[in-house]
Parts: C-alpha cells; sequence; structure tokens
C-alpha cells in the first residue's frame, strides 16, 4: 500500500473514531469497482462490493436489534417500515457524506468525472462496505458501537420530519386539504460544473414559494423543497 493511501486512510480512521489491524480491509472498502477495472497494475485491487454485502446484514442486525428493543410497542410491519427508512440508500448516502466517505473514494476517472463521490448510491454502498470491513475486524461490538454514533444516536434528527420520505406526495395530500391545488415546482438555478452539478428546486402554491431545496438531481432537490415546506406549515398550524 501506498504511503498517501495509507495516510489518508489513517486519517478516515481518525475520522470514524475507531483503530483497525488490518487496513487493507478499508481500503477494501474504499475502492470501487470502477477503479479496479481502470487500474492498469498487475494484480487488479479487490473492490468492495463483497464488503457491501457483509456489511448490509450487520447494518440490518444492528438497526433491527436496536428498534426491538427501543420500541416495543411497535408490531413487525411498523418495525420493517422503520427499518427500511434507516437503512435506505438516502439515509445512507447521508450519513456517508457526514463522515467524507466520498472523499476517501478511489474510483475510475469516468466514474470520478461523473460525479461518483457525491452519488447516492455509491457513498450508500461504500457505507455498508466500510460497516462490513470494521465488523471483520474488530467484531460485531465494536461496529455496534460504531453504528451506535454514526446512525442510532441519529434516529431522532434522522425522523423529524417522519419516516416516509415522499415528501412531494405528503405536501400535496396536505396542500389539497386545505382546498389548494394548484401546486407545481420550477428551478432556481443550479451550481457546479456538469458532473457534479447541484440543483435549487422551489415548490410554489398558487403564487407563493413554500420551499426551496437542494440536490444532486432535480428530484432529489424537489423532495428537499417539499420537505421544508411541510416544516413551515406544520410550524405555522402549531
Amino acid at each position: 500500500m501506498r504511503k498517501e493511501r495509507k495516510e489518508a486512510l489513517e486519517s478516515f480512521l481518525v475520522r470514524l473514531g475507531v483503530t483497525m489491524q488490518d487496513l487493507s480491509l478499508m481500503d477494501t472498502a474504499l475502492t470501487h469497482s470502477s477503479y479496479a477495472y481502470e487500474c492498469k497494475e498487475k494484480v487488479v485491487p479487490e473492490f468492495n462490493q463483497r464488503l457491501e454485502f457483509l456489511g448490509d446484514s450487520v447494518l440490518s442486525l444492528v438497526v433491527s436489534t436496536h428498534l426491538y428493543l427501543a420500541y416495543p410497542e411497535m408490531d413487525e410491519g411498523a418495525l420493517s417500515k422503520f427499518r427500511a427508512f434507516l437503512v435506505c440508500e438516502e439515509t445512507l448516502a447521508e450519513l456517508a457524506q457526514d463522515l467524507a466517505i466520498g472523499d476517501y473514494l478511489l474510483l475510475g476517472r469516468g466514474e470520478c468525472h461523473m460525479g461518483g463521490r457525491y452519488n447516492p448510491s455509491i457513498l450508500a454502498d461504500a457505507f455498508e462496505s466500510v460497516m462490513g470491513a470494521y465488523y471483520l475486524d474488530a467484531g460485531y461490538e465494536k461496529v455496534r458501537d460504531l453504528l451506535t454514533r454514526v446512525l442510532i444516536d441519529k434516529i431522532p434528527e434522522l425522523t423529524a420530519d417522519g419516516i416516509d420520505r415522499d415528501y412531494k406526495t405528503r405536501f400535496q395530500e396536505l396542500i389539497q386539504a386545505q382546498g389548494q391545488t394548484d401546486i407545481h415546482y420550477e428551478e432556481a438555478g443550479f451550481d457546479g460544473p456538469p458532473h457534479n452539478r447541484t440543483f435549487f428546486m422551489k415548490v410554489i402554491v398558487g403564487e407563493k414559494t413554500y420551499g426551496t431545496g437542494s440536490g444532486r438531481t432535480k428530484k432529489l432537490a424537489e423532495q428537499r423543497a417539499a420537505r421544508e415546506a411541510l416544516r413551515l406549515v406544520k410550524k405555522k398550524q402549531g
């Protein structure tokens, strides 16, 4: 392993607040398939899909156990819906961004040029592979403690707007219940180069802007605009 890569991985572990015996596991966890496929070295490096598979199971077990113990009043259906929200792509991508996982990913040139470091799918997969790598190195209790810090403890924040991420539908239903039907979204601009663009959208009811949001896609920006609008309307309603 090159010195620069070793130092970068050690910096990432500091950010996570953990130590590892086998740093190569984390190196693999942060190596995307596009990098491996474009690699010109004689030995093609292992990439993170297998660790992602393992991390998905570890994550599910930790989250399921917590929900089972913390919410005894919930039935199976409610627990499953809650878990699905916590381990969905958008949630994991947000957590990955908090940990700056994208900064440490090895990506192929093409994927990097297309904004792979900010791609929600790639980030969510990398989050799972990181947990898989740490589980193999440190064991279940340690990875449970890590997930408690980076995910479980954030449940109140993550669920502040409920566990249904279809904010557009929720906002539409709320506004229609008030007798209003003229709801539409408009682009409010964008920022960044084509491969790393952030879009800004606003949700308008009649002629009044109720919320604005930004995201890597217009669809995501619309959802975030609707989320902000929901918060404002509910705040006014008390």
